[in-house]
């Protein structure tokens, strides 16, 4: 027995009770503002599938809710809006063979749309990194805000993949060829190459953006938006669309990149450099689909059209070689040597990349359709 004041009877600290787990994305109202907030700032606030349908029904309701009049969406933390899919969890469903990441295109892609559609302004702070799907919750929406942290774009390339969200889309109609160039090369853009692309409409500097959320919950988005935005900086890009235009104007990869390496300049013969080292199917699929994007025009549908199409080469890419080595070259083993198969642009056949893009009879997407009948009912 040990004796009285002993230290075994002495009182002992308390054992430090685990912290609750923090929501993936947190939903606020301020005022007349619906305020979305992505909450993993360790991750870039990558989106999760769980993260894609807390969304879809937040702002399902909201559209309703007549209390709410305009839907801000921003990230946790200082690094950016959203990185992205979380492609380690994408990888691991890879190696699984499940059906998690097709899942959660179905949603995401549906989270997509509605935001194209939203009957009520729909901000996006597109600040920090804003990459893949983090712009396929901020582009299509109708007041989109860069600023001088902002870097973005579709760099899906690099990683065996194709842009997708919409992004064949938005890039696919962009000025001239540099949405072409920034889709093959995955590059990352500034926030005067995004508002030239036509991936955002307004330039607030960093340090106004807390004003700026306070003016959105008094004050109408286009007056508040209005109120705060300056001049953007001039796009490099936009400079440089002479070459740009020059170089990419035609169907075929390796076309491309033999004007590129031809015009003598720089950055193109860069440019030529950084499509020879992404996947060689990821690019002529790509390019494909940006194509078959474009000639779509102005159609009502041509999302949702773009979005089915995007998700039967997603699909199929899963299942393929080079998105997995995409993905543990850059982020599992991130040794930056992925071995891609075929290896060569001369290597894909025609025949591969046309078969990525067939239906996948009774696992499509189905998006288009749903849109048609909805807006055929409104017609009635």
């Amino acid at each position: 027995m040990a004796a009285a004041g002993s230290a075994s009877e002495a009182p002992q600290p308390e054992a430090p009770q685990p912290e609750a787990p923090q929501p993936e994305v947190v939903f606020e109202r301020r005022g007349r503002l619906g305020v979305v907030v992505l909450n993993r700032p360790r991750a870039v606030n990558a989106l999760t599938a769980g993260m894609a349908a807390a969304m879809l029904d937040q702002l399902t309701e909201w559209a309703e809710d007549d209390a709410i009049e305009t839907v801000l969406v921003c990230g946790a933390g200082e690094r950016g809006l959203c990185a992205g899919g979380d492609i380690v969890a994408i990888y691991r469903d890879i190696l699984d063979g499940g059906d998690a990441t097709a899942r959660f295109w179905r949603t995401e892609y549906r989270l997509n749309s509605l935001i194209s559609r939203y009957p009520k302004p729909y901000v996006a702070f597109m600040d920090g990194l804003v990459l893949g799907g983090g712009v396929g919750i901020s582009a299509h929406g109708s007041h989109r805000v860069v600023t001088e942290r902002t870097r973005t774009g579709m760099p899906e390339t690099t990683i065996g993949f194709v842009p997708d969200v919409g992004g064949t889309l938005l890039l696919g109609t962009a000025p001239g060829e540099a949405g072409t160039h920034a889709a093959l090369t995955g590059a990352h853009l500034d926030a005067a190459d995004a508002i030239h692309l036509g991936l955002a409409d307004f330039f607030v500097p960093a340090d106004r953006l807390e004003a700026l959320a306070r003016a959105l919950g008094a004050e109408p988005a286009d007056d508040a938006v209005a109120r705060l935005a300056v001049v953007p900086p001039l796009s490099e890009l936009e400079a440089e669309r002479g070459w740009i235009d020059e170089a990419y104007a035609c169907d075929d990869a390796e076309q491309i990149v033999r004007r590129l390496r031809a015009l003598g300049v720089p950055a193109a013969t860069a440019a030529a450099g950084a499509i020879e080292a992404k996947s060689p199917t990821s690019v002529k699929a790509t390019l494909e689909a940006l194509r078959r994007a474009r000639a779509r025009g102005p159609r009502s549908t041509a999302l949702e059209e773009t979005l089915d199409e995007e998700y039967r080469v997603g699909v199929r890419l899963l299942a393929g070689h080079d998105f997995r080595e995409g993905i543990r070259a850059q982020v599992i083993d991130k040794d930056r040597d992925p071995h891609w198969a075929p290896a060569t642009l001369g290597e894909v056949r025609p025949e591969a990349v046309e078969a990525l893009f067939a239906p996948l009879g009774e696992r499509e997407l189905g998006l288009a359709d749903t849109v048609r009948q909805s807006l055929e009912k409104e017609r009635v």
